[in-house]
């Protein structure tokens, strides 16, 4: 049996607390703009019982097919890292199905254990401390799956796609957030990005952006960003796209990713304390990686449809519908 690499927090969550925390994966055909992007949440307002979403999003080049259901109580069966209604997904396997008045998509995928577990937050402390709010892990930041997806009447076989699978929770969401995850990169199969990268709030104050990531390249593995390489990380971002440039020990990474506003999904996401953000998602995204590296040649990576970009905002004229979907 694959290893278990993450386990879910909100059962130990006191009553009282406000508690958010999703498990979700992406995973892109390698060589034409098609992928598929699930996720399954945990939702608890402080003093209420918590409620559990799938969510589901068909990414091809017409456009995005979305869905989401929310039902009652979510569960950790003891071979899974969360259970929600029929949906599930643990170490190595994610099956279950999000049927709507919209969609009726449903799937039934292996993954492999692929590379190792990244902790974005570099100190084991930062995840028992109140601040950061929100906190981050990729239990799986780069594997292969297999199996299928249905949506209606459509079925598609995934052979050997690249993805990802990931985990984060929390208190509240960022006040504004980037994920970006690359991969398939022409000539370089084997390499991958994955990058969680933030402003927070305190109190009157918002932090600059705090990007904290890994990429692995030409056989190495490089930790990038983290709290004191806040001068040097420079965000340019768009809701359909950004310029992001991520320092590491011995290594600069600088990063165009994005994508047409016709290709992005657009949703609500809520906080435990009742507010919110509309955030956009394209998981069909282009991306380009410049890396520079002490002691080797420079390096570019480039993959048309093989990257995500997430934006999280509090502003709506971003041009992305928003599904008709609430959340909380």
């Amino acid at each position: 049996m694959p290893e278990r690499r993450t386990d879910a927090v909100f059962p130990g969550v006191a009553s009282g607390r406000g508690h958010y925390e999703s498990f979700y994966l992406r995973a892109s055909h390698p060589s034409e703009p098609l992928g598929v992007w699930i996720r399954h949440t945990v939702h608890k307002p402080p003093g209420k019982p918590a409620t559990g979403s799938v969510w589901f999003t068909l990414f091809d080049a017409d456009g995005p097919q979305a869905s989401k259901i929310t039902t009652g109580s979510p569960s950790v069966p003891p071979d899974a890292y969360i259970r929600i209604d029929d949906s599930e997904i643990g170490p190595g396997r994610a099956v279950g199905s999000a049927h709507s008045d919209q969609l009726s998509p449903s799937w039934d995928l292996t993954f492999e254990d692929g590379a190792p577990v990244f902790h974005h937050l570099p100190r084991g402390w930062m995840y028992r401390a109140p601040v950061p709010r929100t906190k981050t892990l990729s239990p799986h930041p780069s594997t292969n799956f297999s199996g299928t997806v249905t949506v209606g009447e459509r079925k598609i076989e995934l052979d050997g796609w690249r993805g990802m699978v990931g985990h984060n929770w929390g208190a509240e969401h960022a006040e504004r957030w980037i994920w970006t995850n690359g991969m398939g990169f022409d000539g370089h199969p084997d390499s991958y990005l994955d990058a969680a990268i933030g402003r927070i709030k305190l109190g009157r104050f918002t932090t600059p952006w705090i990007g904290n990531g890994v990429l692995f390249a030409e056989g190495e593995l490089y930790r990038l960003g983290g709290p004191g390489a806040v001068r040097s990380t420079v965000v340019r971002e768009t809701p359909h796209g950004a310029q992001i440039v991520l320092p590491g020990k011995g290594v600069k990474v600088s990063a165009r990713v994005g994508a047409e506003v016709s290709q992005f999904v657009g949703w609500e996401y809520a906080d435990p304390d009742g507010g919110g953000h509309n955030t956009v998602n394209c998981s069909i995204a282009s991306m380009t990686l410049s890396i520079d590296r002490d002691g080797r040649p420079p390096l570019e990576l480039h993959t048309d449809h093989g990257a995500t970009y997430e934006l999280g905002m509090r502003e709506t004229d971003h041009g992305v519908p928003i599904q008709p979907f609430p959340d909380g």
